[in-house]
């Protein structure tokens, strides 16, 4: 048994400022990934701050007409909102395909964007993972890795994020709001996690001390079509082998909005910023869509055991992109 201090904060100014004071701290949220690491000893923290009193809890249209949600905002409750359904329907799909029903009436949605890798060698105290204590190596590397990334990954670490909620967000050019020592400050969602690069052990651009206090859901995605579909082991209650999420919108013929983003293929949602360049100001067609996703696809080195995710991330963008604009076969 690890001892440990417990702190529950009033305000967000209290909650950062007892973050402070204590180093090793951890916000608590819903923990349904904290406490699960702390179990598998691979988090001790020295503090837990206790941060389900604050008033995060939130789901606020706003006068230009985004939408703003509190960062202790359930996904059930996120996942069910009217206004997220009818305007945002991709984060909704996201949200319903994590998880069991139990898990996402815990589960919050700073929690969401912050839980850790689920990598088994990341989660076993006895394997080698830079991620959890830098400088050991990637045991998955030469290991077990047909649930790895794909994309982006680097000799240091091959780990993906497991989030479907981080992958919705990146496609509706969400942004993610934090408070902290030096005050507030919004990122974009799509920009908020980051590559393992040589530093693994970091996977966001968060700052000491700050805590997601909420995200924002912009006017210029809401309303538009969207879709989030993933590919799993089984229909229900596990992690992507593969996602997609996707916004699009066509005007006199032609897309003149998209936003494409992938799961499950690199330490962070992946924005498709070639494939929505290639996109815009052209004819939605099946050949279209093929050059597309394959021009942002070239860029994928599968290692041994993965290479699989490549075809069936592309299977998934060209349904989903389909599904969003009639499609000529030319």
């Amino acid at each position: 048994m690890k001892p440990f201090a417990y702190v529950r904060a009033g305000s967000v100014e209290e909650a950062t400022d007892a973050f402070a004071a204590r180093p090793g701290a951890r916000y608590l949220g819903g923990g349904t990934n904290l406490v699960d690491l702390m179990k598998l000893g691979v988090e001790t923290p020295a503090a837990l701050i206790d941060i389900t009193r604050l008033p995060l809890d939130a789901v606020e249209p706003l006068p230009d007409g985004s939408l703003r949600v509190g960062a202790l905002v359930r996904n059930s409750d996120l996942a069910a909102h009217p206004a997220v359904r009818d305007r945002y329907p991709a984060l909704s799909q996201a949200l319903l395909a994590g998880a069991s029903g139990q898990l996402r009436n815990a589960a919050t949605t700073g929690g969401n964007l912050l839980q850790r890798t689920r990598c088994p060698y990341f989660q076993d105290i006895s394997k080698p993972c830079n991620k959890r204590e830098p400088g050991t190596g990637c045991g998955a590397l030469r290991g077990v890795h047909r649930d790895h990334a794909v994309l982006g990954h680097s000799p240091h670490c091959v780990a993906t994020h497991p989030s479907d909620l981080a992958v919705a967000l990146a496609a509706l050019d969400a942004r993610v709001e934090l408070y902290g020592p030096e005050g507030g400050r919004s990122l974009s969602a799509a920009d908020f996690h980051r590559l393992p690069g040589t530093r693994p052990e970091q996977d966001t651009e968060i700052r000491p001390g700050e805590l997601i206090t909420g995200v924002l859901l912009p006017a210029a995605t809401a309303g538009l079509p969207s879709v989030y579909r993933k590919a799993r082991d089984r229909a229900s209650y596990a992690f992507a082998l593969a996602s997609v999420a996707a916004v699009l919108h066509c005007s006199d013929g032609v897309v003149d909005r998209v936003g494409l983003a992938f799961g499950a293929l690199a330490h962070r949602p992946w924005r498709a910023r070639r494939a929505e360049e290639a996109l815009l100001g052209v004819a939605p067609t099946a050949a279209a869509f093929e050059h597309a996703v394959d021009l942002e696809l070239a860029a994928a080195e599968p290692l041994g055991e993965n290479a699989y995710k490549v075809p069936l991330a592309r299977r998934l963008a060209l349904d989903v992109l389909g599904r969003l604009a009639p499609v000529s076969p030319i």
